[in-house]
């Protein structure tokens, strides 16, 4: 993979080496929980906190029902 004589640095090269590479490297199912670091307000964290104690379920559990909900309520008023 070199570049030809003349040709500046920033340019393609004419050939690329795909020999190493690996086929799905950064390929996400689907059905995969992702792990998405967000910042929210502190008072919008400890109502959906609260309500997740009180559900018993875990906070990215609720938190991805309601966006979930808000979604399909979105996609609804299209």
């Amino acid at each position: 993979m070199k570049n030809l004589p003349g040709r500046s640095s920033d340019e393609m090269p004419l050939e690329i080496d795909f020999s190493k590479g690996v086929r799905g490297l950064h390929y996400i199912p689907s059905d995969a929980k992702v792990f998405m670091p967000i910042s929210i307000e502190r008072k919008v964290w400890e109502y959906f906190s609260g309500k997740a104690e009180q559900k018993g379920v875990d906070l990215s559990e609720l938190v991805t029902e309601v966006l979930r909900r808000d979604i399909e309520i979105n996609e609804a008023l299209k």
